[in-house]
């Protein structure tokens, strides 16, 4: 890790009133280097970066740094719940079906929450979740 990520990330929490550790800084830079990462894959690569880890601190910390709106979670239907560090925008997503590549996709219309449903039953919208589906272009040429 750089020190000058490190430092960001350092000052990142504190301004969010989160308590600094260097598990919750290897896990926000692991999650800037890998978006759309498991806690799985995020656990390995935070090993990788400070050794031992346990499974549970991975997940305390993620939902921690969830709570706190400095991670996004999204749980695509049939996969692992998966983290990105692109908060506060209401993009979507598109899915390979075949390989789980997962890629951003800005909102269809510039306000939110980009989709009007045909009936908002009282409800104050304010964010929309869109995933779509399909196949990528390398498995759709195998």
């Amino acid at each position: 890790m750089s020190s000058g990520f490190t430092e960001a990330t350092t000052q990142l929490l504190r301004d969010n009133g989160v308590q600094v550790t260097a598990q919750r800084i290897a896990i926000l830079e692991a999650v800037k280097d890998s978006p759309h990462a498991t806690a799985d894959e995020l656990a390995d690569e935070v090993r990788n970066q400070i050794g031992t880890i346990s499974r549970q601190a991975v997940y305390d910390s993620l939902s921690v740094l969830v709570d706190k709106n400095l991670l996004r979670r999204i749980q695509p239907a049939g996969s692992a719940a998966r983290y990105e560090d692109r908060v506060g925008d209401n993009h979507h997503h598109m899915i390979c079906r075949d390989c789980r590549t997962m890629h951003d996709v800005d909102c269809a219309v510039d306000e939110v929450p980009c989709l009007s449903p045909s009936a908002s039953h009282g409800f104050e919208i304010d964010e929309a979740e869109v995933i779509y589906w399909g196949r990528c272009p390398a498995c759709q040429s195998q």
